[in-house]
């Protein structure tokens, strides 16, 4: 039986393949307040700025290319069960062709109803105050904002649980409630995190192999020593 690998993803993998990260230095978001486009109260405050803003986020989705941390992490699968948990609400985990990729916050490529949360449809093009569900109830960006639940969380938690090896690749394991996930990982897990500038993780008890560099090189390298 194949051991079980949970790779958590975030930011950092998506910036190596020329995707802004969530956020800058000084706080913004491509130039945005994040309580003015990523908030349930940016939605009914100023929907069409929030629109805008998720629309120039696909499209540049849509410019963007997996990169070898992607296609790297779909290696491993010849070797292990793997599980990717991200951070992220892009889908180059899914267009290198990993198989099971679970999104914590939401999907960019996806609009959902604003009344039926499990209503949720592919969209690729610009979203517009006219699209709507079946019922006619207006559509959003099905994105988990600030304020908002998780709703996958109990999955990834049951996920994480299983682990033998945890990857922990360019996140800064500081965002809650995503960070808590390592916590489950059980006891007898390996557990490595990659990161170009890994944060500081003392206070997490349990250890962890630090590799700073990177995740384009690191993964390929770490496939080659897990796999020979």
């Amino acid at each position: 039986m194949k051991e079980k690998l949970v790779v958590l993803t975030g930011a950092g993998i998506s910036a190596e393949s020329g995707l802004k990260t969530f956020r800058d230095a000084d706080g913004l978001w491509e130039g945005h307040r994040i309580e003015d486009v990523a908030t349930p109260e940016a939605w009914q405050r100023n929907k069409q700025l929030v629109l805008d803003f998720y629309n120039e986020r696909r499209r540049q989705l849509l410019q963007a290319e997996p990169n070898p941390a992607h296609f790297a992490l779909v290696n491993f699968e010849k070797h292990f069960h793997v599980n990717i948990i991200t951070q992220n609400v892009d889908d180059l985990h899914e267009r290198a062709g990993s198989s099971n990729v679970l999104h914590l916050h939401g999907e960019l490529r996806k609009a959902r109803s604003t009344r039926n949360y499990k209503y949720v449809v592919d969209f690729d093009g610009d979203m517009s105050d006219s699209d709507r569900d079946d019922q006619n109830h207006p559509l959003r960006p099905h994105i988990v904002w600030f304020g908002e639940a998780v709703p996958e969380l109990p999955n990834a938690a049951n996920i994480i649980a299983e682990a033998d090896v945890v990857f922990i690749v360019g996140t800064s394991m500081q965002v809650y409630p995503a960070a808590s996930l390592i916590d489950y990982a059980p006891p007898h897990a390996q557990v490595l995190y990659i990161d170009l500038n890994p944060a500081d993780v003392s206070h997490i008890r349990r250890k962890i192999a630090i590799h700073s560099g990177k995740a384009a090189e690191i993964l390929p390298a770490l496939f080659q020593k897990f796999t020979s």
